[in-house]
């Protein structure tokens, strides 16, 4: 089967017939108006040579005159991938021989070094890909373009973009005219430019057709030909947008602001892992008194603020929270919706919180005793953690008895001893910026934080350093055998004593993403341990030393305390004595702050066993795949495959597809409406000299060094004196700081993870810096200012350094 006549394609055959003409035949299926043609399928091109008589006797159907020749190959036109201009296309081709030529033209631009380089971007191997080449009759256009049934620039589902030029809509696609530009929401359009009003009319009718009946929004290449009849050349998902919010079937426009940011996570999660985040932040806004609804827009954790929005006793003080707890952007978000009509402020009953108003009082009889005796708080909250890790557990033996454990909620017995003292540290570090008004600067106060003891992942942290020390005698094994190698040296008991074990005693609960069940912990795969470890033994210098650097951090910080409070106590008598006590309560208590989310890794450790003991168990079955399937269910889901045997191993590969698909994806919006609008596209541009890049100081300092781009932090290598550049960075991500001379974030809030490790380990850091892991190169000289919340490109990129992965 060669050639094949477009309007006899199965839609559902792209490895026959690539994704463009898939496409296309999917169009016709629909009744749209497409150029006729036919297409020489991948069978051919698999056996190697243009079959030569078929190839003729189609073109001869189409009446031998021009043709469009256009590749389409079977990683074309993808969900999540385009190969938009990757490979060649043909027009106005005219005459047996050069329509053969241009076949095998389309064939050899597969492995181009343009398309070779775009699939290892996106993940797809050489191997895994085949040519076809659709033949279309040439429209003479009078006028072409492409037409976008959601605005590719916003998101917005309620936009139609319109791009159309006179001529051939090559010259619009290429990029090579200037393009009338045209953004349609439903309104009468003006009449401007090369289309008439009617025109766009029936193009917006056409693409909300389409995207209705496809399903998805729509990326449509068209031609008006002399006589004012419509084609379609091309139809293809928009790959570029970030999925939409569910309809919530309330009043609309929605606000939904990311939440997963705020722990350094903008990885998606597992089905499994969503809904145990959905629990864990629905209490956690239920402390600041606010009701919200967490909602997956993407595998991300998104809360609907819309009712906070509205109510005018909550809206100013999301404000606040935005800025405390979810960094700038989201704050820059808020404050602009805030003057936007249709979240106006509506009078009714407020949404009252019955359980904050009842945590009241025992919120401020925790909070005080930990203020009154920090040591005694302390010693509750690491008590606790002992007795959560040291904590015997039984695992029962059928899948239905773990399942039962598993759908738990769990005794919440301990929980006292642990959050009021996080709570009570987390409360100070507000409180000082204000009191010190006047009295210091942002970046004292920042200052204040750093070094800071008693903090679970400083301490993780340093603990590596120490099994790194020990494996100074291995040096040049770990620095030249890969990760996974090592690990597997390790998991088989070969590997010499440098005291891993240990440490995985009491960190192998941790990893990238750790809030995600579904994500595998360092002691399954201790892989980026390793790395981590290879990183630590590239320091040479003692005065580089993790531990030194920490001392040096906390002997600053120590002696700002001692300045800050004779300056206050100066100032301002009475209050500077508050002051005082108050920044002493913060070295004693705000290295709390990690040790409420590395608390509940145990129960989360243990509900993760669990899940993988059922998944094995329903693996031997015949019920699963993989025993790690599981984590693509949901726990409804679970428990039908448990208790009657539902086979969803269709759905699970459909779902580890779309996290694979989502894995790769750069950028998470930090908010979005109801609509997909990405709101911080609403935003004005921030002003650039093109060498600066602008975010918020987290840490203080200035440092200038070499820049090193990573993005997965378990195979990332950062040698000593490298400012690392990153999307975002949780407690997985902090060993790397051991090595860095500076941070820069694309996300994150002051007090999450990453700043509040920076600042502890003295390190300049700069966080919500958008586009940062694009606009910086691995090997750039940058500098970090922390107090002016900037980063500048010193230099270009040093030839032939590259991002690391």
């Amino acid at each position: 089967m060669f050639v094949l006549e477009l309007t006899a394609i199965d839609p559902g055959r792209p490895d026959l017939v690539g994704g463009k003409a898939a496409g296309l035949a999917r169009l016709i299926q629909l009744g749209e108006r497409v150029p006729e043609g036919f297409c020489v399928t991948t069978e051919a091109h698999r056996r190697g040579e243009v079959p030569r008589a078929e190839v003729l006797a189609a073109y001869e159907r189409l009446g031998c005159g021009p043709v469009a020749v256009r590749s389409s190959a079977t990683a074309e036109d993808l969900p999540d991938a385009s190969f938009a201009g990757q490979q060649d296309t043909f027009l106005g081709v005219t005459g047996a021989e050069d329509l053969l030529e241009a076949i095998g033209a389309c064939w050899d631009s597969l492995h181009s070094e343009r398309a070779n380089a775009y699939r290892e971007a996106v993940g797809v191997a050489d191997d895994a890909v085949h040519m076809a080449v659709v033949v279309q009759r040439m429209v003479d256009p009078e006028v072409a373009g492409v037409l976008f049934t959601a605005n590719p620039l916003t998101g917005s589902r309620s936009q139609t973009v319109v791009d159309a030029a006179p001529g051939l809509g090559t010259a619009v696609v290429d990029g090579t005219t200037a393009a009338d530009h045209y953004v349609l929401d439903g309104t009468d359009p003006d009449e401007r430019g090369c289309l008439t009003p009617a025109r766009l009319k029936e193009l917006r009718e056409i693409g909300e057709r389409l995207q209705h009946r496809i399903g998805a929004p729509q990326d449509v290449e068209w031609a008006y030909d002399r006589t004012g009849a419509l084609w379609l050349l091309q139809s293809r998902p928009i790959t570029t947008l970030f999925p939409a919010p569910a309809k919530s079937g309330r009043p609309e426009p929605r606000l939904y602001v990311e939440f997963g940011h705020v722990q350094g996570m903008l990885q998606p999660a597992t089905p499994m892992g969503m809904s145990t985040l959905k629990s864990l932040l629905a209490d956690m806004l239920a402390s600041f008194g606010l009701t919200v609804e967490i909602v997956d827009i993407g595998g991300r954790l998104y809360g609907d603020l819309t009712d906070a929005m509205r109510d005018p006793s909550t809206r100013q003080r999301l404000v606040k929270l935005m800025a405390v707890d979810f960094g700038p952007r989201a704050q820059a978000v808020v404050e602009h919706l805030l003057n936007d009509p249709r979240f106006a402020p509506e009078q009714g009953a407020r949404r009252r919180n019955a359980a904050a108003l009842t945590m009241g009082p025992k919120a401020v009889a925790g909070i005080l005793r930990a203020l009154a005796r920090p040591a005694a708080a302390r010693a509750r909250v690491f008590g606790e953690i002992d007795r959560l890790r040291q904590q015997p557990v039984t695992d029962p033996p059928t899948a239905a008895e773990l399942l039962e454990l598993v759908e738990d909620a769990g005794s919440s017995a301990g929980l006292d001893r642990i959050v009021w003292p996080v709570v009570s540290g987390l409360l100070v570090s507000a409180v000082l910026p204000p009191l010190l008004e006047g009295i210091a600067s942002d970046d004292e106060i920042r200052t204040v934080f750093g070094g800071m003891p008693h903090n679970v992942t400083i301490e993780m942290d340093l603990a590596l350093w120490q099994v790194a020390r020990r494996a100074t005698s291995y040096r040049e094994v770990f620095l030249s055998t890969a990760p996974d190698e090592l690990a597997a040296v390790y998991l088989a008991g070969e590997l010499p004593d440098i005291g891993l074990s240990a440490f995985l005693d009491t960190y192998g609960n941790r990893s990238v993403a750790e809030v995600d069940v579904g994500v595998p912990r360092w002691s399954e795969d201790p892989a980026p341990v390793f790395a981590m470890l290879a990183n630590l033994l590239r320091v040479t210098d003692p005065e580089q030393a993790p531990d030194r650097r920490f001392a040096r951090a906390a002997a600053t910080a120590e002696a700002m305390v001692a300045e800050l409070a004779r300056r206050a106590r100066r100032k301002r008598p009475v209050r500077g004595r508050l002051a005082g006590f108050l920044l002493r309560r913060a070295r004693e208590l705000s290295g709390l702050r990690e040790a409420g989310k590395f608390a509940g890794l145990y129960p989360l450790r243990d509900r993760r066993r669990r899940l993988l003991l059922i998944g094995a168990r329903l693996h031997a079955d015949g019920l699963l795949e993989r025993a790690d399937d599981v984590m693509f269910l949901t726990l409804p889901e679970l428990r039908t495959v448990v208790e009657r045997g539902d086979d969803l191993r269709a759905a699970v590969a459909g779902r580890r597809s779309e996290y694979a698909r989502e894995l790769r994806r750069r950028t998470v919006p930090v908010a979005l409406l109801s609509d997909g609008t990405d709101v911080e596209t609403l935003l004005p541009a921030r002003p650039s000299d093109g060498r600066t890049l602008t975010g918020m100081g987290a840490a203080s300092g200035r440092v200038t060094g070499r820049a090193r781009v990573v993005r997965d932090p378990a195979t990332a290598s950062v040698e000593p004196g490298d400012i690392l550049v990153a999307p975002t960075t949780d407690p997985g991500w902090t060993p790397l700081f051991l090595t860095a001379r500076g941070l820069v974030t694309e996300t994150g809030a002051v007090m999450a993870h990453g700043p509040t490790v920076a600042r502890e380990y003295g390190i300049p850091a700069v966080i919500c810096v958008p586009g940062a892991t694009e606009r910086i190169r691995t090997g750039q000289l940058i500098t970090v200012d922390g107090a002016a919340g900037t980063v500048t490109i010193e230099q270009p990129a040093i030839a032939g350094v590259t991002t690391t992965p």
